[in-house]
């Protein structure tokens, strides 16, 4: 979890993608100079055609840059925020850049269907990825090599060189967590609250949401649960009293929390608690036992153990690193 001042970001843009792909990036590093970072040095390269010639987006009109594959060369990240069809081939230079980037130590990014990109470039091989729903089963029989997690948010693999993303606005979480895994989970909240979106989604929750956020019977109800345990992490919860808080059975309630979070309240809870920490080591100078109280792990111990299993590192030695900025 190396920290770097400023980083350099290369977005690759190609013909008939779609601009909301390439806007995520662009919508998530843009943000850190309004946040008091280091501004990133973000670069949209033409993967295809000549320079200064416009590229079609399947929305209808086209988008013009100057660069290439040549000024992503030396980018300290290569993000592929899609692909076109995950039937298609990408172009030889377009795999090339790719392995180019992570032989050279880059961060390498697939976000979406970018995830085929990087496996048909072989960088993939025997390590984990994800991609949309939708095209894991073409992903897993044309890539066997490649160990695929078929239904999370995003997946950080061979020690963070290679990340990738499920559809959409996964790539939204997934450039939130490169923001958090650089610069802390503080700076990754204030971007998120910008952009509206949910401030911390752990890459392994569900791909999909059966119900959105307020649709259906209870849906207003479990969200105003949400926020009330957000506030209360430090108190311990149950299957049993929180049903009760909101007037649910049991089996209700536990489907229903699935449907609005994707995940059970267990590994949600663990999920905000394990945020939280992150903020406190990162903000305060709090003792490591009062964190874990506050957080509700119930003792260091307990709390160094999560820690350990979530970011492979102790509390100590993350509160260490980000007191090096």
């Amino acid at each position: 979890m190396a920290m770097h001042a400023s980083k350099e970001i290369a977005v690759l843009a190609f013909n008939n993608m779609s601009p909301f792909h390439l806007s995520v990036p662009c919508l998530v590093f843009d943000n850190c100079t309004e946040t008091g970072l280091p501004s990133s040095r973000l670069r949209i390269c033409a993967a295809e055609s000549s320079p200064g010639s416009a590229l079609r987006t399947n929305a209808g009109f086209s988008i013009q840059t100057e660069l290439t594959l040549a000024d992503a060369s030396h980018a300290d990240v290569l993000i592929v925020p899609s692909w076109r069809d995950a039937q298609e081939r990408p172009p030889e230079q377009m795999l090339e850049a790719v392995r180019s980037a992570h032989a050279r130590g880059a961060t390498v990014v697939g976000l979406c269907l970018g995830a085929f990109v990087l496996a048909e470039a072989g960088v993939l091989d025997g390590h984990q990825a994800t991609t949309h729903w939708s095209s894991v089963d073409i992903f897993a029989k044309r890539y066997p090599n490649v160990k695929l997690v078929p239904d999370v948010l995003y997946v950080d693999a061979d020690d963070g060189q290679l990340v990738t993303s499920a559809g959409t606005a996964a790539g939204l979480d997934c450039c939130l967590h490169l923001v958090r895994r650089w610069h802390g989970a503080e700076v990754a909240n204030r971007i998120a609250r910008r952009l509206v979106v949910a401030p911390h989604r752990q890459g392994g929750q569900a791909q999909y949401i059966e119900q959105p956020l307020h649709d259906g019977q209870g849906g207003d109800r479990l969200s105003d649960l949400l926020n009330w345990m957000v506030d209360h992490l430090h108190e311990p919860h149950n299957l049993s009293t929180l049903a009760d808080r909101v007037a649910m059975s049991r089996r209700n309630f536990t489907r229903r929390f699935r449907e609005l979070t994707g995940t059970n309240v267990g590994q949600w809870l663990l999920g905000q608690r394990l945020a939280y920490a992150q903020r406190m080591l990162e903000t305060t100078q709090q003792p490591i036992e009062n964190i874990a109280q506050h957080a509700g792990f119930g003792s260091a111990v307990s709390m160094r153990q999560h820690f350990n299993r979530a970011y492979r590192t102790s509390p100590s030695a993350y509160r260490a690193l980000f007191s090096q900025r």
